[in-house]
């Protein structure tokens, strides 16, 4: 099946979907077709921070479209932080979606977790994931460690690219909800943070939410 991905938001998201399904696709044998939409991540950030789902659903949806022109026949946000105009957009995608929020909730179904700390944007952590996940508890960062992980994240996210002392903050936010809530895994709500845990190993297991969404994605795409 021909997938149409909206990218951009940010650049290295982009480079993790696309990436993560040639991978999938080459070990299944399968050829992988796929058209790539820029969005501009500023744009969407502003549209995010002025709480204009609306506006932000109808720019995607014009991409869509544009994809469904190339030949797409189901499209996917490349972006945890993306899916806050989800709602919104859902009721006019000129394409059916492979929602992340759903691919998610069921993966963490399926690991049996029930306690999870969460970082990412500031409106994931707020929201915990928009209230997407059924089967576990998102516990977030508060009060500065709550500032600083949603300001950090947002300027690594807006570049591609993540500093030692940026990676250090998601860490210790990661150390304190397992040590000080009982969280039982962190969740990379947001999907540029698999920067700063690439290669890396951090002291507490990890729910990536970009990678269950690219395996959902491979499904759709590779089925016949």
């Amino acid at each position: 099946m021909h997938i149409g991905l909206i990218g951009g938001i940010g650049p290295a998201a982009t480079d993790f979907y696309y990436r993560g399904l040639i991978d999938r696709h080459v070990a299944a044998g399968i050829p992988l077709d796929c058209t790539i939409a820029h969005a501009d991540v500023r744009e969407m950030s502003r549209n995010l921070n002025e709480k204009t789902p609306a506006k932000q659903a109808a720019i995607f949806a014009g991409l869509i479209g544009r994809m469904k022109a190339a030949g797409a026949e189901a499209a996917a946000v490349t972006s945890m932080g993306g899916h806050f105009c989800i709602n919104e957009l859902l009721p006019i995608s000129p394409l059916p979606l492979v929602h992340g929020i759903h691919a998610v909730d069921a993966g963490i179904k399926r690991s049996g977790l029930k306690r999870i700390g969460v970082l990412g944007t500031r409106t994931v952590m707020e929201t915990k994931l928009y209230g997407g996940v059924s089967s576990a508890e998102l516990i977030a960062p508060e009060g500065e460690m709550f500032d600083q992980v949603g300001d950090t994240y947002s300027a690594m996210a807006s570049i591609g690219k993540v500093t030692d002392s940026q990676r250090e903050v998601f860490f210790a936010a990661g150390r304190w909800l397992c040590r000080e809530r009982g969280a039982e895994a962190i969740m990379l709500g947001g999907t540029d943070l698999f920067l700063a845990f690439v290669g890396q190993a951090p002291p507490f297991p990890l729910v990536d939410c970009a990678d269950m969404h690219v395996d959902a994605i491979f499904a759709r795409s590779s089925a016949r």
